[in-house]
Formats: structure tokens, sequence, C-alpha cells
């Protein structure tokens, strides 16, 4: 990894250093870790971030890499904020966790959640990027504006990227 990773930075930074991490590498699960590590490094007042993958076949979502404390590994489509978020294929804020109907929680110490569905080329809902923070109200339109572009850019990628269970 040729990146130098700063001490502190924007979210336009942020922005910058994830392309850098994706530059060169075909895995999508290394990197999808070195983006959930990236989040967790750089996004303040955060307790967990990470990815959600479509299973084919069930309509689950389920746990890809992540940075923060172990989490729930599978969630039904439309079910919890993250079931709810990618079933619709909208972007979700949720102020307050313990308000949302149906909630899942996974780590009793998040109180605010944002997640946003990542398209394929094809605009199919392949996974999604969760964020959680211990404090209500965290999330807002700029990280919703940062973490829709990280999607968007990860969708575009989506296909030339491969998995462990994939040749090359």
């Amino acid at each position: 990894m040729d990146v130098e990773l700063p001490s502190e930075a924007s979210l336009d930074e942020v922005f910058t250093l994830a392309q850098g991490l994706l530059t060169g590498e075909t895995n999508r699960i290394a990197n999808l870790a070195n983006l959930a590590a990236l989040l967790g490094q750089y996004l303040p007042r955060i307790n967990w971030a990470g990815f959600y993958l479509a299973e084919a076949g069930t309509g689950d979502w389920v746990l890809g890499p992540f940075w923060g404390k172990p989490a729930c590994t599978r969630i039904p489509s439309g079910q919890g904020v993250v079931g709810t978020a990618l079933a619709s294929g909208t972007s979700l804020i949720v102020p307050d966790v313990h308000e949302f109907p149906g909630h899942i929680a996974c780590d009793a110490a998040s109180r605010s959640e944002i997640v946003v569905p990542i398209r394929d080329p094809s605009q199919v809902v392949v996974a999604g990027i969760d964020v959680d923070s211990p404090w209500p109200d965290r999330f807002g339109p700029p990280e919703r504006a940062f973490l829709e572009a990280l999607a968007n850019r990860l969708g575009t990628l989506w296909s030339e990227w491969h998995g462990y269970d994939e040749r090359v």
C-alpha cells in the first residue's frame, strides 16, 4: 500500500484516501476491509463502520468487512435499519436507533446510524455501507453525501472485482 495516512482528515480528504486504497487491487474483500478501517480511523464519534453484502438466493444481508465490535452476521431484507435501507435501495439516516421500529441492536451502545446502498453497474443493490455512532443525531447531509459518493465509486468497480471464491 502506497497511501500515506494523515492523523486527521476532512471528508473530502478521506474520499481521496479511499480512492488511493482502491487503486490496483481487484479483490473485493481486501478493498472493503481497507475501507472499513479507513472509515473507522477518520470518521469522528463512531463506534462501528462496515459493509453488509447481498447473499444470493436468501434475500439476507451478510456481514462483510468491518471496523468495531463484533456485529450481527445476518440481517433479513426489510428488517432493522440495514435491511430496511437496502431493501428500499435508499440511504437512511436514523437519528436515534431506539426510536426506529424493529431496530436490531448489534451493539447496545449505538444511538444513531446511517446506511447507504451500493449498486453495481446494472443498478442492483449488492451491498451497503453501515456506520453507527454512540451519539444521537450524529449523521447529517455531509456524511450522507460522502458515503453516497463512496458507494457510487464502489458500485462502478463492483463488477471488476472478484472474491476469494471466484477464479481470477
